[in-house]
């Protein structure tokens, strides 16, 4: 019977991320019209062209251009549940997955930080009592596929504006203790008018 690390090392190979030589530009020449149907689909076929798989596989084309990573990302859903769980995945996490390693992690989370930054942009121009749907897309990002309870407070200003979004705890499955006393003192140095606590319902 094959031990346990002899069969790790050989999913290892199948998804080397430094593969190169004969196999890898077979591997190139082979996927290289597949490539060009997805590119061609995400261009003209809208937001739902790709299937969540197809966007991870599309990610980690560009930091492995010699290699098929069709079967890597179908692993990496397959994992973490879903897109957004492969793109909320800790790095860390990310690069110990077989297959996986800094430049293929990387281009996982520079799109999960860009879409923080999108969200959060959106968040902070408009007043949050006024744009509901906007506050919990910048929320969702963040916090839908944690496996863990997260707490965090909203500060708001005279305007209802966002001037702090700060988390004050993390905790296990069901349970995150938090103290109010240091959430009003926060609210009371940077002047917030009012505030709104969050948090969510662990995924796992």
């Amino acid at each position: 019977m094959r031990s346990l690390r002899e069969a790790m090392s050989d999913e290892r190979q199948l998804f080397d991320e430094s593969l190169g030589g004969d196999k890898g530009q077979d591997a190139a020449h082979d996927s290289s019209g597949h490539r060009a149907r997805l590119r061609k689909r995400l261009l003209e076929g809208g937001d739902d062209a790709l299937a969540d798989h197809e966007v991870i596989e599309f990610l980690l084309m560009g930091a492995v251009p010699r290699r098929d990573t069709k079967p890597l990302a179908r692993a990496l859903i397959a994992r973490f549940g879903s897109l957004a769980g492969v793109l909320n995945a800790d790095a860390a996490t990310l690069r110990a997955h077989p297959g996986m390693g800094d430049a293929t992690a990387a281009a996982l989370k520079v799109v999960a930080v860009a879409m923080r930054r999108l969200v959060r942009q959106e968040v902070r121009e408009k007043p949050v009592i006024g744009s509901w749907q906007a506050l919990i897309d910048y929320l969702m990002v963040d916090m839908a596929d944690l496996t863990h309870e997260r707490v965090r407070v909203l500060y708001l200003n005279t305007r209802n504006m966002l001037i702090l979004d700060e988390k004050v705890a993390d905790g296990d499955i069901d349970e995150a203790a938090i103290h109010p006393r240091k959430v009003i003192h926060k609210a009371m140095d940077i002047g917030a008018t009012a505030l709104i606590l969050v948090h969510n319902h662990p995924t796992h």
